[in-house]
């Protein structure tokens, strides 16, 4: 093993004079990129080890560090060419490093030393894997990050319609300049192969770093992203620093053996996008909002701190909101809204107006809000912001499928017992001659308190309920049916299995009468269920909803 000290010196023997270190400045990575910038993506050895020793992250090396420049890095042994930089991380075997090896890398970066497999690399020895592979990813592809303007949303609820939201208005403001990471899409320009499915909320740290590349490369100037609490959790945004962050909301959720231990946890985490945004957005009507705006005032100055609620709204807090809105108009296919600017920070703004949505409930409202407030930020024009907003369309959230003969159907992605409360208290605030049907399951090794969640919003919410399956992973389906049939109040809910979801959606269309309302709720547009480790196909159930009525 060579000592940290040595493994740089090393290093430094024979590296070339011109090559530029990176510095970290106030726990932020500086806009300096590595390298020359006309050359394809790389990273040398130098570079690597300064970098990770700055952060105090370097342990050793196992034995002497060369002058040898990365061409790739990836912490996929599939993905393995010559000169690669490989990551073991997660739950990592010995077999992946002896192929990637086989396949041409020269190096990895581990938390241990793997001597057998590992024999004849140079093994970097780090504190912490996923730290260093944010840090090695963002050298690797130039500091993509201080060349866009990024807007991150985290929250329980509300994340990807915010970030939809924001991205339409974007996409106004800078003339399609602007790529999108969120849940459902990653976009990272303007070319159909710029656009594909997304496997996490937010990505692993090598994969955003890579998509932000592509995105300036591209020709972005503007990014609008979802920042999960697991992105924190395991530091997959590590050293970003973010030029807008929203805190739309927090309740329960995420919280057991696969995910955060307690609620606290995941507030932390939560809060993590606040102390690391230089301007925040803080929805007050949160219920931990005297958590979350001492948290923001650690770290930001108050003048770049912006409050918004609902007009009337009782806070947690008596803090002095800088914008509030109000409901004009609203029903099952669209709100109107106004907006008022309350402090003279927000006033400079110019949100003043009154907007058109067409993504209907109550709630939407509120992302709206936050979304509007970004933009504003950006530079967006509230001309700009009302057209985006009159054109938006989201995936899977509120999505509408109409039968003459039978209920009006909604997709929606509510997963969590808040935006399925939310969405069926509008839904069923809409309706007053019918019933509201809802279809749902719940998923399976992650999320165990959401069943008890659904329980009891069926119960405040529906009229019935066919449960059914929603990715059970390696749960039995039934199993995770009965979790949540054991917490709804059969004496107001009409409950019903099929667990087959294609024709628990069918019943549940067949059954409606044209007053009534059915709810499709969990899967918004998702193409697979997870079953078993597998992604097995899945028509979707926009498309299944589509179907059923063409047959009646």
């Amino acid at each position: 093993m060579i000592c940290l000290r040595n493994a740089i010196e090393l290093a430094l023997i024979g590296a070339n004079e011109s090559t530029v270190v990176g510095v970290v400045m106030n726990g932020d990575l500086t806009k300096q990129h590595l390298g020359d910038e006309s050359k394809p993506m790389s990273l040398d050895m130098t570079q690597a080890l300064t970098l990770l020793n700055e952060h105090q992250l370097l342990i050793q090396t196992t034995q002497p560090a060369s002058t040898q420049t990365f061409q790739h890095v990836t912490y996929d042994s599939r993905q393995v060419t010559a000169d690669t930089l490989f990551f073991c991380k997660g739950n990592f075997k010995p077999a992946y490093l002896a192929s990637a090896k086989a396949a041409g890398a020269t190096a990895y970066v581990a938390e241990t030393a793997y001597d057998e497999a590992g024999a004849g690399l140079t093994g970097i020895i780090v504190t912490n894997i996923q730290k260093a592979m944010a840090l090695l990813g963002a050298a690797f592809y130039g500091y993509p990050q201080n060349d866009l303007f990024i807007v991150a949303f985290t929250g329980t609820k509300g994340k990807t319609t915010s970030s939809y939201f924001t991205y339409h208005i974007e996409k106004q403001h800078t003339d399609n300049h602007v790529a999108l990471f969120s849940t459902i899409d990653r976009i990272v320009g303007n070319k159909p192969a710029d656009k594909f499915k997304s496997d996490l909320t937010t990505p692993e740290s090598l994969d955003l770093f890579h998509d932000m590349r592509s995105a300036v490369d591209n020709g972005m100037t503007h990014l609008v992203m979802e920042v999960s609490s697991q992105a924190y959790k395991k530091n997959r945004v590590y050293g970003l620093t973010f030029d807008v962050g929203i805190f739309l909301n927090i309740t329960p959720d995420h919280i057991g053996e696969n995910e955060h231990p307690t609620f606290a946890d995941y507030l932390h985490c939560k809060e993590q996008l606040l102390v690391n945004s230089r301007t925040c957005i803080i929805n007050a009507e949160t219920a931990q909002l005297l958590d979350v705006y001492q948290t923001a005032k650690a770290t930001t100055e108050p003048e770049q701190i912006y409050l918004y609620a609902r007009e009337g709204a009782k806070l947690a807090l008596p803090l002095d909101l800088d914008v509030t809105f109000k409901n004009v108009n609203e029903d099952l296919h669209q709100s109107d809204f106004a907006v008022t600017a309350l402090s003279d920070k927000a006033k400079a703004l110019a949100l003043d107006e009154t907007y058109e949505l067409h993504v209907p409930g109550d709630y939407n409202e509120s992302n709206a809000v936050s979304a509007i407030m970004a933009g504003a930020l950006s530079g967006a024009k509230s001309t700009e912001i009302k057209q985006a907003l009159v054109d938006v369309h989201v995936p899977g959230r509120m999505e509408m499928v109409t039968s003459p003969d039978h209920g009006t159907i909604y997709i929606d992605y509510a997963h969590n017992y808040a935006s399925l409360k939310a969405l069926l208290q509008f839904l069923h605030q809409q309706t007053h001659a019918g019933k509201v049907i809802v279809v749902i399951g719940s998923t399976g090794n992650k999320g165990v308190s959401r069943r008890e969640g659904f329980g009891k919003a069926l119960s405040e919410e529906a009229d019935v309920a066919i449960l059914t399956t929603d990715d059970p992973g390696y749960e039995d389906p039934k199993v995770i049916a009965d979790a949540i049939d054991a917490h709804i109040d059969h004496e107001r809910v009409t409950v019903q299995f099929v667990m087959d979801r294609q024709t628990a959606i069918e019943t549940a269309i067949n059954m409606s009468t044209p007053d009534d309302i059915v709810v499709l709720a969990g899967k918004g547009e998702d193409a697979y269920q997870k079953v078993n480790g597998v992604n097995t196909p899945y028509p979707t159930d926009v498309t299944i909803a589509k179907n059923a009525v063409k047959e009646l």
